[in-house]
């Protein structure tokens, strides 16, 4: 088997309302160039002050990653004329970073694995280049938006631990998971994730991949760029150290550049921006404030609600359905509660394109419809469209009437009332087998003759004269009692 060697440098965009080195409002702007001042332009004679949030922050995913934190630290400067920073140096922490020697353990497939975290550190994003007429490689000219400038972004460095994009791929996810759940990072917003990978085969030259979004994409990129380093090696090429870029519309790498060494960069400490204390009363107070972390809660889950691993996994991927459901199985079936907060309501989610935290499913009308379902008021059909309803506040979607009048948050119960949607009663389930049968002679005919498939033709036909209403179990024994 060739060896392979990856490691990965992960750059957290954080949502802080001002930059990390001047006052900038620190958001989207429709108009380019319009959130900057002397600082983030880099004029001669501006001068950077830092977000302590920004801080903070950073030491709380250090905590988070069983880092060594270093009490005191500073910036420096790294060189390179780029047009991305117009001060022609990026401010950001090289000989000692916020925090070293940490640790994440990963599960991949059936396996759990170590990876070790080389360093974590802070630094100013460049601003965004845009090039017209092509790829960075062969576009007509570009153009640069120095609004994103100055963004305040975490580094998060392992060491080459990683052998294969799969075991890459399970640790960014699980990595994003977990700063979603320290809160330093949103999927919805208009902050991002971007990764840089590093990929060496049979102990050769290193390749750095910049810039690259999603981690399917850096499944993608990582699987092109170790396919395309056998092919070399095959041939007796050898790989040349370079930085390459990954172009999506090809799923393929290309070259950028050839690779800089650190000493290229000429690092200086910056003499602008003080040292930074990190003494132990902020660690202590930081570690104090950590939520449980994914791993943790699965760990847990598993071992209290004795839940398969697949219903688990699915709870704990947002922290706020974790907690619900930790609420509603106080008083709700287990079972119950988690297959349907895993199934059904995670459906309606990705249909809708929500999160569960931005929905409009709180936990009360969650409550309320589960406890419905339990007490057998309730089919799932119907269920499943008044959450649907809910979600989305679709009539047309749903067929049910809109009763969200004079900002009154209606429950499910109220809802199903004045739709017609809680279960049938006896007198309204016999009437309804009842006429299926007289109205389909043919297929009862086909049943007694031995077609099985002509029962379910006729317990369709009740479900459908019911508008979800009845259920089937129950339609299926009275048409069996009233045709035999």
């Amino acid at each position: 088997m060739t060896e392979v060697k990856i490691g990965l440098e992960t750059h957290v965009q954080l949502d802080t309302e001002t930059k990390l080195f001047c006052g900038c409002p620190n958001q989207d702007c429709e108009e380019p160039n319009q959130n900057v001042c002397e600082t983030c332009l880099g004029h001669p004679g501006s001068k950077p002050r830092l977000n302590k949030a920004v801080l903070n922050q950073c030491v709380k995913a250090a905590e988070a990653l069983n880092c060594d934190i270093n009490d005191n630290v500073f910036f420096s400067r790294k060189t390179y004329f780029y047009p991305d920073m117009s001060k022609n140096y990026q401010i950001t922490q090289y000989e000692v970073p916020v925090a070293e020697n940490g640790r994440k353990k990963v599960n991949v497939s059936d396996r759990e694995k170590a990876v070790e975290i080389k360093r974590l550190h802070i630094e100013e994003d460049p601003a965004k280049t845009q090039h017209k007429g092509g790829n960075i490689s062969d576009s007509d000219y570009t153009k640069v938006d120095y609004n994103r400038a100055g963004t305040p972004l975490i580094e998060i460095v392992t060491e080459p631990d990683f052998e294969s994009a799969e075991e890459a791929r399970a640790y960014l996810q699980q990595m994003v998971q977990m700063l979603e759940y320290l809160d330093l990072y949103k999927p919805e917003s208009n902050y991002s994730i971007k990764t840089d990978a590093n990929i060496s085969i049979e102990g050769g030259n290193r390749v750095e991949v910049k810039n690259i979004t999603g981690t399917s994409e850096v499944e993608k990129a990582l699987n092109y760029e170790i396919s395309r380093q056998k092919q070399l090696k095959k041939r007796g090429r050898e790989v040349e150290q370079e930085t390459r870029t990954f172009n999506s519309d090809i799923s393929a790498t290309e070259t950028l550049r050839q690779k800089e060494t650190e000493e290229d960069y000429g690092y200086i400490f910056d003499p602008d921006l003080t040292r930074q204390e990190l003494n132990t009363e902020l660690q202590e107070r930081i570690r104090e404030s950590l939520p449980e972390l994914p791993q943790e809660k699965l760990k847990r889950f598993k071992k209290e609600y004795n839940l398969e691993d697949k219903l688990v996994e699915s709870l704990i991927k947002d922290s706020k359905m974790a907690e619900d459901f930790e609420n509603l199985s106080e008083s709700l079936n287990t079972g119950l509660v988690a297959s349907w907060m895993t199934g059904e309501i995670r459906k309606v989610l990705n249909y809708n394109e929500l999160t569960y935290s931005d929905s409009n499913l709180s936990r009360e009308f969650i409550e309320e419809l589960l406890t419905m379902i339990q007490k057998d008021e309730v089919s799932d059909r119907n269920a499943e469209k008044l959450l649907r309803h809910k979600a989305s506040l679709d009539d047309q979607d749903t067929d049910i009437d809109k009763l969200e009048m004079d900002g009154e948050d209606l429950g499910p119960r109220v809802i199903a009332e004045e739709n017609d949607l809680l279960k049938a009663d006896k007198d309204e389930m016999d009437a309804f087998v009842e006429a299926a049968i007289e109205e389909n002679p043919e297929p009862v005919q086909d049943y007694k003759s031995g077609d099985d498939e002509a029962l379910n033709f006729i317990v369709g036909q009740v479900m459908q004269r019911s508008n979800g209403k009845a259920d089937p179990k129950t339609a299926r024994e009275k048409i069996l009692k009233n045709i035999d």
